[in-house]
């Protein structure tokens, strides 16, 4: 099979875990006999300071035409310590997921047995934890009416959602319950907020569709609460765009590290894979970032882009091979064992395949 995949590195770390990823996939083609045609393009920082906007349209003309987008991180601290900067790198997130109609992201969240310790839960929490998050990403109060009044003494962020935007997202988490544990559980805040009535309501009009799954209404800061407390009592869990937002970087921590996390953002379009750590600029060129989210978030690109599963748990297996035997970078390495490097760590993964 052959494959364009459009490889936005972006800021900071990102061109580096990126390029390990590239390293992975194509070791992985090679052994399954595909053939993968990677087409840069700029996006963040990086596209700001070269044609002056974060997304460029000749980025999303690539991304268009793409098989795939593998996408590292975007950030830099000169926008991050600027409150008045007119265009930013994150608004060339947005802008992305808004144009390719990403309204879904897919966060998974599970444990490596060999780094169960390595968590700051105990692990008799969260042994055996295995659920994913699907946050809505292309409304809410990220893309509702902003602005300043009286003076610029009164800011406000208004938060709106329709009903079909409810309904597109909720079908993808009824539909991935029923290839799991059958358990869904709707997120909102429906005793304060008006959107969440909304959402509330329209799940529970879809609940008739799919008699099979188990669904339950939680506010979310009780899911706050429990995802610390009993994380593996949840499968599937659907929400808006900005409880999806700290709920997901909450529960990434749990297996040890969020350099482990692997992401999808799915809609309308092509979809999008990535690591959901950021572009940790003090770490640029230092060679010390961990590339196994992006490494993952390949393997999810092979299977659920490509329908290629056995190529997405070669991948995994030769992951967890690496975790068991210490081959890690610093975030992971035990105190006064070494440490590897990023391409170290890469190189690694590619013989060992």
């Amino acid at each position: 099979m052959k494959f364009n995949i459009a490889l936005l590195a972006g800021d900071g770390i990102g061109p580096e875990v990126i390029n390990e990823a590239v390293k992975v996939s194509d070791a992985i083609a090679k052994k399954f006999n595909h053939e993968i045609t990677w087409t840069p393009a700029l996006t963040g920082a990086c596209a700001i300071d070269a044609v002056g906007v974060p997304y460029p349209d000749e980025t999303h003309e690539v991304c268009m035409a793409a098989d795939a987008v593998l996408f590292g991180a975007i950030g830099h601290p000169k926008y991050d310590n600027d409150p008045s900067a007119p265009v930013r790198p994150e608004q060339g997130l947005l802008l992305m997921r808004k144009k390719l109609g990403l309204f879904a992201n897919v966060r998974p969240t599970f444990t490596f047995p060999s780094l169960i310790d390595n968590s700051p839960l105990k692990r008799e929490r969260i042994e055996g934890t295995d659920l994913v998050f699907l946050r809505e990403l292309t409304g809410g109060i990220y893309f509702g009416e902003k602005g300043r009044r009286d003076g610029g003494e009164t800011a406000f962020d208004n938060c709106v959602y329709t009903r079909a935007e409810v309904q597109r997202l909720a079908k993808k988490g009824f539909e991935l319950a029923m290839t799991r544990s059958k358990k869904l559980c709707c997120v909102d805040k429906a005793n304060v907020l008006e959107t969440s009535r909304l959402w509330r309501e329209t799940v529970q009009a879809m609940e008739k569709d799919y008699p099979e799954v188990t669904v339950s209404y939680e506010f979310v800061d009780a899911v706050a609460m429990r995802l610390v407390q009993w994380p593996n009592s949840y499968d599937v869990l659907i929400t808006e765009n900005l409880f999806g937002d700290i709920l997901t970087d909450e529960a990434s921590v749990i297996s040890g590290s969020m350099g482990l996390m692997p992401s999808a953002s799915v809609g309308e379009h092509t979809s999008l894979y990535e690591p959901i750590h950021g572009s940790y600029p003090q770490a640029t060129g230092l060679n010390i970032a961990n590339p196994l989210a992006t490494i993952l978030s390949a393997a999810m690109m092979f299977e659920d882009a490509f329908g290629l599963k056995d190529e997405a748990e070669a991948i995994r297996a030769v992951v967890n091979k690496s975790l068991e035997q210490g081959i890690v970078t610093e975030d992971l390495a035990p105190k006064g064992s070494k440490a590897y490097k990023t391409s170290e760590v890469g190189d690694w993964l590619v013989a060992n395949l």
